[in-house]
């Protein structure tokens, strides 16, 4: 045995040489966050974001997926900030937010951006997700033509969640790309408070709002989806969702704001 040799092999024995099968990477996690202004103050809550607080988000270790803004007045056009974050895991999260907050940039930006007034109507909330098994790839694109994103959260009957993913893992999905629309994510909460265990929360990207609404239309008249949402209901006794619909399907539309990386 060469001296090389019998040095590598003391290394390798005594972990000195990195292992051929390095542990797997951790999951990230994600984080929604949804922040809602005092009347007016929109425009400086997105000024803040977009001249410090994206830019200290990644200072501290938090990956700027996508910022937007609602549509519609009735889901807080004037009012409503809507954003995810990705992180490394819970406690990234919790590290990054600490040194976030105790950075003087932030602090400062902070008081200069309130001397008019506090801009925050409450504290903002916050949901941690994971991706479903069958969630694409997230992948950050931009289009030169602005796009309409949209927002869904299904709130499930108690024991049905397991139901609807299978439901839109063998059928929903595929018809929602038969009818024009493309997938960002889909993600379940972590948290019981936040609707672990009954909720997915998922983002779709049109051509426009009006686009949106025309696939869902072609959508739901599909025989495809019509066969296949009457044997979901049969074999697990009826809709997978809390009923009336309203309040189990909720969507809002959102437009990217000029500093989102996704647009």
């Amino acid at each position: 045995m060469t001296r090389l040799t019998f040095l590598s092999l003391l290394a390798s024995v005594f972990g000195l040489l990195p292992s051929f099968a390095q542990a797997a990477e951790p999951s990230p996690v994600y984080e929604l966050r949804i922040y809602t202004c005092n009347e007016g103050k929109l425009d400086a809550l997105l000024a803040r974001f977009r001249d410090h607080t994206c830019r200290l988000f990644e200072k501290h270790g938090m990956g700027n997926i996508g910022y937007w803004v609602p549509v519609d007045k009735e889901n807080g056009s004037e009012t409503t900030l809507i954003y995810v974050l990705e992180h490394k895991s819970r406690e990234a999260a919790k590290a990054s937010f600490a040194a976030f907050g105790a950075d003087p940039e932030w602090q400062a930006a902070r008081k200069a951006s309130e001397e008019g007034g506090k801009i925050l109507a409450k504290p903002p909330e916050s949901i941690f997700m994971t991706p479903t098994d069958y969630s694409p790839t997230l992948t950050i694109t931009k289009s030169e033509k602005p796009r309409a994103f949209e927002m869904r959260t299904y709130t499930t009957v108690d024991g049905k969640l397991d139901a609807l993913h299978a439901r839109f893992r063998d059928h929903t999905m595929k018809l929602f790309s038969k009818h024009g629309m493309q997938h960002l994510a889909y993600w379940v909460p972590t948290d019981k408070e936040k609707g672990a265990g009954n909720k997915l929360i998922y983002i779709l990207i049109h051509d426009s709002k009006d686009a949106g609404l025309e696939s869902f239309k072609a959508f739901r008249a599909d025989p495809d989806w019509v066969k296949a949402k009457a044997a979901s209901e049969e074999a697990n006794g009826g809709p997978l969702t809390i009923q009336p619909q309203a309040e189990g399907v909720k969507s809002v539309y959102m437009r990217a704001t000029d500093f989102s990386p996704l647009k």
